[in-house]
């Protein structure tokens, strides 16, 4: 178990998609559903889908870099391949910044869940008890995680089947497939982006399938990217499709809680015992479906940086039975678990930290695409040029719309890595016989 620093390639296509949508979750829209509608003025559906399409340039990005950097490290392996150590090392930092906080981000999401339907119930002893158990699954290696995301993809798109299929018996299908969450005249524009800018984080999770790359059966990276492009395009069609139907239901009423309008919606469409049913359901299969692949993520990232001397070397252990970097996997749920404990009543610095790291590391990935196929002399205007352009735009948007401590708190983050990279350079130096960190 002390030895071993390879993981072995095992991972087929609907693996990979099965990871993907779990890490978005089908139920995603159901979440953010009243927000939304009410942003974009009850265009959801259009939002969404403008939400996919965004998405759509950076799936892009990723899906040819895997092809020319196939590293566990994700957009850490891309930067430090295109753009040197450096880069790639504040790269994979970044991006640690999106896959640390969200274990810790799902584990109180679950928890408030939980203790509003068994309040007796510490919400820190609900962390402890549903961070145990994804630690076990995750433990036994990818081939037991798979199993259980692919069961718990299942039955989240059978609740949204059935809710939508429900929304269409109660207003009948002229009215459920109604032009009014899709399209207005005139279009208010600046709703639309509002409630797009909202549907985009929605989508984040589609990236973390890179974190696979050493564990996919092929290794030329060509079903990775096809897998990263599917899970996108499933998820935009699937978002697009509900929310249409959801959004035609919501039309004309008033909900007491945005926040839970879903639930809300429920009992209006199926009854008092759906609201409570799917309560329970978010809390439980929908959290653990989550909070599985964002473990398995952010330990590969630790693993892929260890290993090349950039993090400490015990984190590039890898078990000999299991097959999955087990260090790094039992350091990243311990700060988890003092993440989660610690800000458990504070979701919005924990989803603050989560937006930025994923929006600064996207960012970075598209430069990537740019320079690496510049610098190669082979460029395809479409998919080197053009996408990863517009990629950044729609990035330099959203963070723009960013509150000012919000991009404070990101930019804390960003300092803290250059110090630890100046400490471990100037540590490195200083014992030649060590991995010396790159200047």
């Amino acid at each position: 178990m002390a030895n071993a620093t390879a993981l072995k390639g095992q991972l087929g296509f609907w693996h990979l998609v099965g990871y993907g949508l779990a890490l978005i979750a089908p139920t995603a829209p159901l979440n953010t559903l009243g927000v939304v509608w009410s942003k974009a003025q009850g265009l959801i559906a259009l939002s969404y889908l403008l939400g996919g399409v965004c998405m759509a340039f950076t799936a892009l990005s990723y899906a040819v870099m895997v092809r020319e950097v196939r590293s566990a490290g994700s957009l850490y392996g891309f930067a430090r391949a295109a753009l040197g150590p450096f880069p790639g090392f504040m790269g994979g930092w970044m991006i640690l910044l999106d896959y640390l906080m969200i274990p810790s981000l799902i584990y109180v999401i679950m928890a408030v869940a939980l203790g509003q339907l068994v309040p007796q119930v510490d919400r820190g002893l609900w962390i402890v008890i549903l961070l145990s158990f994804t630690t076990v699954v995750n433990w036994f290696g990818m081939r037991s995680t798979s199993a259980f995301n692919a069961v718990s993809v299942i039955l989240q798109i059978v609740v949204v089947g059935a809710l939508v299929a429900a929304g269409i018996q109660f207003l009948g299908p002229a009215r459920a497939f109604s032009p009014a969450p899709v399209w207005a005249d005139p279009l208010p524009s600046h709703p639309v982006l509002a409630g797009t800018s909202v549907c985009v984080l929605s989508f984040l999770g589609f990236d973390a399938v890179s974190t696979l790359a050493e564990d996919t059966a092929d290794g030329t990276g060509r079903t990775l990217g096809r897998a990263i492009l599917a899970v996108l395009a499933l998820a935009t069609l699937f978002f697009g499709l509900s929310t249409w139907v959801l959004g035609n239901a919501m039309v004309g009423r008033h909900f007491i809680s945005l926040d839970a309008a879903h639930y809300e919606l429920a009992g209006i469409i199926m009854g008092a015992w759906a609201s409570t049913g799917l309560a329970w359901f978010t809390a439980i299969i929908v959290g653990f479906t989550n909070a599985l692949p964002t473990q398995v993520g952010v330990a590969r990232v630790l693993y892929a940086m260890a290993r090349d001397g950039q993090l400490p070397a015990g984190f590039a252990r890898i078990h000999r039975r299991y097959n999955t970097p087990w260090v790094a996997m039992l350091a990243s749920t311990a700060l988890s678990l003092v993440v989660a404990l610690a800000f458990r009543n504070a979701l919005d610095f924990l989803a603050t930290l989560v937006n930025f790291g994923a929006l600064t590391g996207f960012g970075l990935l598209h430069v990537c695409v740019l320079v690496r196929f510049w610098r190669a002399g082979r460029r395809n205007l479409l998919l080197h040029v053009v996408s990863p352009a517009l990629g950044l735009a729609v990035i330099a948007v959203i963070l723009m719309g960013m509150g000012p401590w919000a991009l404070g708190l990101g930019c804390a983050w960003l300092v803290i890595g250059l110090v630890w990279w100046m400490v471990a350079a100037r540590h490195a130096s200083a014992r030649p016989e060590a991995a010396a960190l790159p200047a």
